[in-house]
């Protein structure tokens, strides 16, 4: 953004800003959250700390501390964060979108650095990979998204070296956890700060584990997500437990081609709306099953008392084949699970926004601290800016070009009045049209 056009919005995030200053003990820390903020939003080449720093007017050692040292509560700034988005943008219809982003990092010094999977390369590569909770409301026509919560993925051999760890400030406490157990911790205290959520999905990396299912039931939350095709279930309880083949689970993806429950039944056709690429055909089975609750070392496994959907999607043109597992009640509409189900384009442009617009990933820090203050400040520029961008879509008709709507462009900074955040289109957006 432009420093006019900056100067236009800072009265305003400097007004949303005021709601954190009680985490503050001193004011002139306090100040220097504004400038690391504001340094965000700015078009510096690259948003790490120096740059920021210096076209602020701090010093460069200063803005270090203040995200590395200086006492400040994190924590119940993020909270706080998460109060607002209860407060003032509360839908019967939000989802939460479960999913993990990786930001490719040289050196072995920042926190969870390791080779493993990146999303941003899409590959195994040197990265550091966070665990994120998005909310959105999946609007039509004026969606609102943020980001609730972001935490530390730390790998194992991370966890196993204590002094490394505490190099990197990393708390004592903070081991090795599974994604999927990060992700019930932070939607356990999303909840716990007054966030409703009529969805969760996510994507096969979760919903593969049946423990994540069985974590979900037990918060009551409504959930839809993708399994890979091993994903083992029954489509009727097995008559004993037994360890021979016939009463064991089964792969979904066996079941699809075997089972009489799904080739007995014919395909229903679901047609799905992309703003870029037009409508996507995709021909629809589902069938009740159970998951596997327990897996034995010395035994066999047992089957959960509830059943669960499983539903099987084939790509009309492709042929592609998803797997999707949903503990929605049994009456919930196809078109409703497959709405949710295909919502998750909202998770992949906050990302692709917060990268462009305010340095998601260009943070280069080697403490622990610094890396989550980071992402929170991050988090809360993002919240502003589509705060901003909702505001002033509600502002222009609904074929206005910066709206994202009816042109189907992806609005730019010039297409807003002057000061505007840029806003983004459409480019993923998916709408349910039918179902026959």
């Amino acid at each position: 953004m432009t420093s006019d056009q900056i100067a236009s919005l800072e009265p305003a995030l400097l007004a949303m800003l005021e709601v954190f200053r009680p985490c503050f003990k001193q004011g002139r820390t306090f100040e220097h959250l504004k400038s690391y903020a504001v340094g965000l939003m700015t078009d510096v080449k690259r948003k790490s700390i120096e740059p920021i720093a210096l076209a602020g007017g701090v010093p460069v050692r200063t803005l270090q501390e203040f995200l590395a040292h200086f006492p400040w509560d994190q924590d119940r700034a993020a909270d706080l964060l998460q109060r607002q988005v209860a407060a003032e943008h509360d839908s019967p219809e939000a989802i939460g979108i479960i999913d993990s982003s990786g930001h490719a990092k040289r050196g072995d010094k920042t926190p969870g650095v390791q080779h493993q999977w990146c999303g941003e390369s899409g590959k195994l590569d040197h990265c550091v990979v966070g665990q994120h909770l998005l909310y959105t409301d999946n609007h039509r026509t004026n969606p609102f998204s943020c980001m609730l919560a972001s935490d530390l993925f730390l790998p194992e051999k991370w966890s196993q070296d204590r002094p490394r760890c505490r190099e990197a400030g990393i708390p004592e406490d903070l081991g090795h956890r599974p994604k999927w157990r990060i992700a019930v911790e932070q939607l356990e205290r999303a909840l716990g700060n007054g966030i409703r959520l009529g969805w969760v999905t996510f994507d096969e990396e979760y919903g593969t584990v049946p423990q994540f299912w069985l974590a979900l039931d037990r918060l009551g939350l409504r959930a839809i997500g993708e399994v890979q095709p091993r994903f083992n279930v029954w489509t009727a309880p097995p008559a004993c437990r037994s360890g021979r083949a016939e009463h064991a689970s089964k792969r979904v993806d066996h079941l699809a081609v075997h089972s009489p429950v799904f080739i007995n039944q014919a395909w229903q056709t679901v047609t799905i709306k992309t703003a870029t690429r037009g409508p996507i055909v995709w021909q629809i089975k589902k069938a009740l099953v159970h998951l596997v609750a327990e897996n034995k070392d010395h035994g066999p496994s047992v089957p959960t008392d509830r059943r669960y959907w499983l539903i099987v999607a084939r790509h009309a043109q492709t042929g592609e084949i998803k797997y999707f597992v949903s503990n929605a009640p049994e009456c919930t509409p196809l078109a409703k699970l497959l709405e949710v189900a295909f919502a998750r384009w909202h998770v992949e442009k906050w990302f692709e926004r917060a990268k462009q617009e305010v340095g998601l990933g260009a943070f280069e820090v080697r403490t622990y601290a610094s890396l989550i203050r980071h992402w929170l400040i991050c988090r809360i520029v993002m919240l502003f800016l589509a705060r901003e961008t909702r505001r002033l879509r509600g502002e222009k008709s609904g074929d206005h070009a910066g709206t994202g709507g009816g042109s189907g462009q992806r609005g730019g900074v010039g297409d807003l009045a002057p000061g505007a955040p840029l806003p983004g289109g459409h480019n993923k957006e998916v709408h349910i049209l039918s179902v026959a």
